[in-house]
């Protein structure tokens, strides 16, 4: 088998409606912009897709392609993921290829082995569970009031956890994880995400009011260029780490965290940041060695594949937004997302895809891209 063809096909995605914000210093939703999604074909029949939902990609995508990477992938056996995934890092040398792009390819072509198999790309992987629950993920709110009335709200849509993105301001957040605590009890998971707003001082202070509060896990409360930063912040605060989201490496810059005593939840695995399928799993698999967690970041039916895939993650990451606040589509009254059956990955419903693509979306895992 043969790589004949490679294509980048832009996709309009909506903006978010309503729009949402995220902690002060970031920009909120985006607007309504063009993602993209990789296609490749094999003489044998057998496609592969993959999509980035970024807004941009489109742009970036059909570039990489025209420059670059059609000429690597033309004529090349789909099958050899490792040699292609270990080429597109050679190839990060020079480009510097976007974070979220690195992985692209190596995701369209287990995507073709799913299909090759007939089977969802969880399975053929290895396949671990064929559910788990989903955390309710919110946006930025405007107060402590409205967060407890969406804490509520989740908790009726049977969401079984619950993760906080707040402010960027340590004191304010810090009062907020306390009374969300207090307002759900002792029995309910809770997670903070402090999407890299704080430095040391800061990230100490709030990890001391999350210890009290006994949160589960402490989530990228500083950009992750320091990793003596986090050691230093974990020595410094009981409540668990969960790091390594947004550092670049895969695997190998996770084990950097998880030498140093950073990780002392786990590190973030996902499809979209750490190097497609085979850059997670080498990352789950090294979490696994140290008895560590290597928690799926983000929503995409890729990595709805990755948590049936994995032994040692908790949950599924639901972004919920607005305010009533709706369940994502797939996840069943009970907060349990089901294991994709149909072969490959997917492409989420809901978009406008040429006639080209409209094969490969599935319905019954269709989520919201991701912001």
């Amino acid at each position: 088998m043969r790589i004949t063809e490679v294509a980048s096909h832009p996709i309009r995605v909506p903006a978010a409606d309503p729009p949402f914000v995220w902690r002060h210093g970031l920009r909120g939703s985006p607007p309504e912009g063009e993602a993209a999604v990789l296609h490749i074909r094999t003489d044998e029949g057998v496609d592969g897709v993959a999509m980035s939902p970024r807004r941009g990609s489109a742009v970036v995508l059909a570039d990489l392609l025209d420059r670059v990477l059609r000429e690597e992938l033309l004529g090349q056996d789909p099958l050899r993921r490792e040699w292609l995934w270990h080429r597109m890092w050679e190839l990060d040398r020079i480009e510097e290829l976007p974070l979220y792009l690195l992985g692209l390819v190596d995701t369209a072509l287990w995507d073709l082995a799913g299909r090759l198999a007939g089977r969802p790309t969880w399975e053929v992987l290895g396949g671990y569970r064929t559910s788990i629950p989903a955390y309710a993920s919110t946006v930025t709110y405007s107060s402590v009031a409205e967060y407890l009335d969406i804490a509520d709200q989740a908790l009726e849509l049977g969401y079984p956890a619950i993760k906080l993105h707040a402010w960027g301001d340590a004191r304010r957040d810090a009062r907020l994880s306390v009374a969300l605590r207090e307002h759900v009890g002792d029995d309910i998971p809770l997670m903070f995400d402090g999407s890299a707003g704080f430095d040391l001082p800061d990230a100490v202070h709030v990890g001391h009011a999350l210890s009290d509060a006994g949160y589960l896990w402490y989530e990228e409360p500083m950009r992750e260029f320091s990793v003596t930063a986090y050691q230093r912040l974990a020595s410094a605060v009981s409540v668990p780490l969960l790091v390594a989201e947004t550092s670049d490496g895969a695997h190998m810059n996770s084990a950097d965290f998880i030498q140093a005593g950073a990780a002392t939840f786990g590190v973030r695995a996902s499809t979209q940041l750490r190097g497609g399928f085979t850059g997670a799993m080498r990352t789950a698999h090294l979490a696994d060695a140290f008895r560590l967690r290597a928690e799926v970041h983000g929503p995409e039916i890729p990595n709805r594949h990755l948590c049936m895939a994995i032994s040692n993650t908790t949950y599924y990451e639901s972004l919920v937004m607005g305010n009533p606040i709706g369940r994502e589509s797939g996840i069943d009254a009970d907060g349990i997302v089901h294991a994709p059956t149909g072969p490959g990955v997917a492409l989420p419903a809901g978009l406008k895809y040429p006639a080209v693509l409209q094969q490969f979306v599935d319905a019954g895992t269709a989520t919201p891209p991701k912001a």
